[in-house]
């Protein structure tokens, strides 16, 4: 896609991995056809920013190679699955993605956003993230099939939820949910063998910046990451491989517990705490610089703060405590609100908000 600073081209790495050599090719990539940023998604992808017109195919390529990209297009646009991070190889989540990745031809055609959320670990650790079709550990220690917007789900066997997962997709697109464009949205009534009243098991800690048993994790600063640090990174150390997680944490695997300049290694980092889109040269749709402000407003704001370029929201879909929205050029203040939403304040230029959160 098209953003103020060139070319934006995405890579889903399977099981949100990436191998050491997977990495620095990455990071190799990024340097050689694109300005160098990579950015971590909400649903655990990367974004490599500013690819020029004439690289983008030498990039794609290249990310073919590394087997971050699917040779078939239709393979890809359905590899949207989200698994819990902390997965162990031939856990139930590592089971369980490996297979859906081997059936993805036998699903429907979905829109273009719609996807998949394994969380099968000892809690759940995706509760909170966007996921249309979902198996989960439930309450009472098994595994249940969820459809998302539905508070509870149904039992389903070992070795079967992949099926069930098939099935449930192939539902929403008879039923009509096409239209309605994500499951949440979807008002059918769902079909009696996906009915249940199993909750699933309370939320897990999500991974925070810090030392991790599976070596070191490290918050990046709005989701974002220079390659070069990337890549020393994983020069200077004998990590094995990378592990992202939809919190804009990578978990290094095998790493010391070492600082990073550039990257978040203190879990009370009040940046942890902040949503905020490129802005303002980035985004063609933003009217406002958005990642300065927001640094300088983090220490000083209580909660979430969410700082969005336009009223689109595209940093965090959600409510946040703080909310400002840019329009104009200009700044809406919002509470316990999403971009865009009923403004407490208008109009607001910067100073006017480091005054409004005491930091001036």
């Amino acid at each position: 896609m098209i953003a103020g600073d060139g070319l934006l081209m995405r890579a889903k790495p399977r099981l949100g991995r990436l191998t050491r050599a997977q990495v620095l090719g990455l990071c190799d990539a990024a340097i050689a056809h694109g300005n160098a940023l990579i950015d971590i998604t909400a649903r655990a992808n990367l974004q490599l920013r500013g690819v020029r017109d004439t690289g983008w195919q030498a990039l794609l390529d290249r990310l073919l190679t590394l087997d971050l990209v699917d040779g078939d297009p239709v393979i890809e646009q359905r590899r949207n699955i989200l698994i819990a991070p902390d997965w162990r190889a031939d856990d139930d989540s590592h089971r369980i993605v490996g297979e859906l990745l081997t059936r993805l031809n036998e699903l429907p055609d979905l829109p273009g956003k719609m996807g998949f959320v394994i969380d099968a670990g000892r809690g759940c650790a995706l509760q909170g993230e966007v996921g249309d079709f979902r198996i989960e550990r439930g309450g009472n220690g098994g595994l249940i099939l969820r459809a998302d917007g539905r508070p509870a789900g149904v039992a389903v066997a070992a070795g079967k939820e992949v099926d069930a997962l098939i099935a449930l997709a192939h539902w929403f697109v008879a039923s009509g949910g096409g239209d309605a464009g994500r499951m949440a949205r979807h008002t059918a009534a769902l079909p009696e063998w996906t009915c249940g009243d199993l909750l699933p098991a309370p939320s897990a800690a999500r991974i925070a910046p810090g030392p991790h048993e599976l070596g070191m994790a490290h918050g990046l600063p709005f989701g974002r990451v220079e390659a070069r640090v990337l890549a020393g990174m994983m020069e200077a150390s004998s990590a094995r491989a990378v592990r992202i997680a939809p919190w804009r944490v990578l978990v290094v695997e095998g790493a010391p517990a070492v600082q990073v300049d550039g990257l978040i290694d203190d879990p009370a980092d009040p940046l942890l705490h902040v949503d905020a889109c490129p802005g303002v040269p980035c985004c063609p749709q933003a009217t406002v610089e958005t990642r300065d402000l927001a640094r300088r407003l983090a220490p000083h704001v209580a909660g979430r703060l969410h700082v969005s370029g336009c009223a689109k929201g595209c940093a965090r879909p959600r409510s946040a405590d703080v909310t400002l929205t840019g329009r104009d050029g200009l700044f809406d203040l919002s509470l316990n609100a999403r971009a865009g939403g009923p403004a407490v304040r208008s109009a607001l230029g910067p100073a006017d908000l480091l005054a409004q959160f005491g930091t001036v």
